[in-house]
């Protein structure tokens, strides 16, 4: 769709004038509160062994609202979580119905893994195109799609070398390794940004036996660390990154000895980094250790040096370092030089470098025009002109009250409640922009045509503007601002704009999370900016996962609190968040806090059923293959148990409904079942397909659908598989191998009479194999 299209089907942006009024959000949980409950659950290894281990403990979590059934504990816990929140009244989003073993039930169900799939597929789908221009690649690595995104979970040998071949020590390095000999745990606390993961592998190295690092959810509690969960293994090393702040408790030292306890008699180390320091006396039991950043200087030396650079380049390159950088930024600066980049041109978009200009921006009197700018390009980045422009429009009359000697145009006097009228513009807008040291524009090909948008003239820039508007403009104003952002994505039904917003909030986030948790994610997540808002929402999250691992912890915990609150709309967009990149960093937690609102007794139970499967689709596209080894494994485990129970339950058929659902999840990008791609990727993974597929057959209410389920995963075969007879005969094994023996003869029967009905030959030949290889099991 060109520039003119999308000015025609966006003629009414919200916000101008005549526009509809925007909706003051109501006030928002704390991020305390979004912390408080229950811990979630263990974090899946590399393997399919660790992950059978721990998937019995994905039940709904010990401390949550019951899904069955309200006790006097949860409520009075549910009233101190919500307290101080404001009812809201707008409409929630609508939920698919649920009617159990019936064709509406499963046509919901699919509709709803439609709707995961479709905000997954736009998200993602931006990731590959590299949006440089959101200000978010490079250092968090939004702009590497298919690097790693899994925050839990075992780390190969290849990513610990990476972390330790060029690691620095900072001068505390030393006490730490101390400290983790004496004890055998050590908490590392500092800010964000001074090096506490790669610091916390190096110690490991340093005095851990074996060679297996295991990184653990944030969220793990004290007690479970202390109780045996994960089961720490002898000779291990074990990470806890940006450790959730459990608040006080006059049990601290206590709590914490009991996990050195439990660290110590296994044989294992553990190192957990937080940015939370402790208030009062620190535990005496556990060393917590003020973090240091190490000399960014010799970070800089030993990467260059390591990459074969000379060392008048070496030398020349650490001469320009800037004030200001991070770690992270040091680190992507070097291999930038490393590739033969400028220095003096790279250093340019690093630390106070990039914020020089902007802050010199800010230092003089800027207009109501001139801040509508800026505040527009920080949130819709990437528009074209005219829709730019709309955007802008829409938000001066909301910035207004902020900029009181503004002269306005006839009608000042609005309605009561509305925004005031548009202030009277002493410069064409299109003219000023052209005069903004700060803006740039970009010419974007689509195929034979080119399209000029907006962006910042260094990506950096937008952080910094973000910063420094929090830092520089009142409530009067960032209220505007919330005003017309709720007004936008509410009525604009614009992915790319939806992507623009969410990534601007994230960036927000980090100077102000407060004010992007009460203003925006909370009041969104319950529905105040419709289903719209709510996806805007769930992207937020999303976006600071990608930006780095302190605000995903965060995503995690303000998650978790939705998916414990009794706000339908919460619960709604935590089953988004959970089913998309925050489930794929965090696949344990993710896994136990969708099977909770799996289990619960409503309609919203198909919802998690469909953002379940949506995160097995990410996980494929992502090849995150550990985490879709976790979700596998905690189903076999669940489907075991439910399938020995003779009663129909809830419980039972909303097992059965996942399992379906996950089998037949189809891959973001080809549109071909997920278990046809993993079979021809990782064919370890057929066994435990297989075990999931023989269940499944086993369930009666089900068994004609997962047939033709079935054939159309050998049907697609050939597509995803070099050698598919092999694979076909190997899955026919493994469903044979968990199929009762009395089962084997119906399924040969049914499934040759579902090919039948087909003229394709090569599937039939593939039937064929498979059907052959089922029996082949029996003793």
């Amino acid at each position: 769709m060109n520039e003119e299209q999308q000015h025609e089907q966006q003629q009414k942006r919200p916000g101008t004038p005549a526009g509809e009024q925007g909706t003051t959000p109501a006030s928002a949980p704390s991020p305390a509160a979004a912390n408080a409950g229950a811990d979630p659950g263990p974090d899946p290894g590399a393997d399919s062994d660790a992950a059978r281990a721990e998937a019995k403990d994905t039940a709904a979590p010990e401390n949550a609202v019951s899904p069955e059934k309200d006790t006097a504990a949860d409520k009075d816990t549910a009233a101190k979580k919500d307290a101080g929140v404001k009812k809201d009244t707008a409409a929630k989003k609508d939920e698919p119905a649920t009617e159990k073993d019936t064709a509406a039930g499963e046509k919901a169900e699919r509709a709803g893994q439609v709707q995961h799939n479709n905000v997954n597929q736009h998200f993602y789908g931006s990731l590959d195109a590299r949006h440089a221009h959101f200000g978010i690649g490079g250092v968090g690595g939004a702009d590497t799609p298919n690097a790693r995104r899994r925050a839990i979970g075992r780390l190969d040998a290849g990513e610990a070398d990476a972390v330790l071949e060029s690691y620095v020590a900072p001068p505390c390095f030393e006490e730490a390794v101390r400290a983790l000999r004496q004890d055998g745990v050590v908490v590392l606390v500092g800010p964000p940004g001074t090096g506490k993961r790669s610091g916390a592998v190096a110690l490991l190295d340093a005095v851990a036996d074996g060679a297996e690092y295991v990184v653990l959810s944030p969220g793990r509690s004290l007690e479970e660390l202390a109780t045996g969960r994960p089961a720490f293994e002898k000779g291990n090393g074990y990470v806890l990154l940006d450790r959730m702040n459990e608040g006080l408790s006059g049990t601290a030292d206590f709590d914490w000895r009991r996990v050195r306890d439990a660290v110590r008699e296994q044989g294992a180390h553990l190192v957990v980094t937080t940015v939370h320091t402790v208030d009062g006396e620190p535990p005496e039991s556990v060393r917590h250790l003020s973090w240091q950043v190490p000399a960014l200087a010799d970070v800089l030396r030993v990467r260059l040096r390591k990459a074969g650079c000379a060392e008048t380049d070496v030398e020349r390159a650490v001469g320009l370092l800037p004030a200001g950088c991070r770690i992270a930024e040091a680190v992507a600066a070097a291999d930038r030089i490393a590739r033969g980049a400028d220095p003096a041109g790279v250093w340019q978009e690093y630390g106070s470098s990039a914020a020089h200009p902007v802050r010199d921006w800010f230092t003089a009197e800027r207009s109501l025009q001139e801040t509508a700018e800026v505040t527009t390009l920080a949130f819709v980045i990437g528009a074209g002109r005219r829709d730019f422009e709309l955007c802008q429009e829409g938000l001066e009359p909301y910035l207004a009250p902020a900029f009181p000697q503004t002269p306005t145009g006839p009608g000042a006097a609005a309605a009561d409640g509305a925004p005031a009228a548009a202030p009277r513009r002493t410069v064409d807008r299109r003219r000023s922009l052209a005069r903004n040291d700060l803006v740039a524009t970009e010419a974007q090909k689509h195929g034979a045509l080119s399209r000029t948008v907006l962006v910042f003239r260094s990506p950096q820039y937008r952080q910094w503007v973000l910063e420094e508007l929090w830092a520089n403009h009142s409530t009067d104003y960032w209220d505007g601002v919330r005003d017309w952002l709720t007004d936008m994505v509410r009525t604009v039904p614009d992915p790319d704009l939806q992507m623009s917003v969410a990534s601007g909030l994230a960036l927000l986030a980090r100077p102000a999370f407060d004010e992007v948790a009460e203003s925006y994610l909370h009041p969104w997540a319950r529905g105040t900016a419709g289903p719209l808002g709510q996806s805007t929402a769930t992207m937020v999250l999303w976006w600071m996962c990608l930006l780095d691992e302190n605000l995903g912890a965060t995503a995690l915990a303000v998650a978790r609190g939705w998916a414990q609150s009794r706000d339908p709309g919460l619960r709604s967009t935590a089953m988004a968040a959970f089913g998309g990149e925050l489930g794929v960093r965090f696949p344990s937690d993710a896994v136990k806090w969708l099977w909770h609102l799996i289990s619960r007794a409503g309609d919203e139970s198909a919802e998690a059923v469909s953002a379940l499967a949506a995160l097995v689709a990410v996980q494929v596209a992502s090849r995150e293959n550990a985490g879709v080894v976790f979700v596998f494994a905690a189903l076999a485990h669940r489907m075991g148990v439910q399938g020995r129970t003779g009663a129909a339950t809830h419980l039972k058929e909303a097992t059965f409904d996942t399992v379906q659902a996950v089998l037949t999840v189809r891959d973001l990008g080809s549109g071909r079942p997920v278990c046809a791609v993993l079979a021809g990727r990782r064919p370890q993974l057929i066994d435990r397909i297989g075990e999931l597929w023989a269940g499944l057959l086993c369930n009666r209410p089900r068994r004609a659908s997962a047939l033709r389920d079935l054939h159309d995963i050998l049907r697609a075969l050939p597509a995803t598989c070099e050698k598919p007879e092999a694979v076909a005969g190997r899955f026919g094994r493994a469903v044979g191998a968990a199929l009762p023996a009395d089962e084997r003869p119906l399924l040969d029967r049914a499934l040759r009479a579902v090919a039948a009905r087909s003229d394709d030959t090569v599937a039939a030949a593939l039937t064929e194999t498979f059907l052959t290889a089922v029996p082949s099991t029996e003793d």
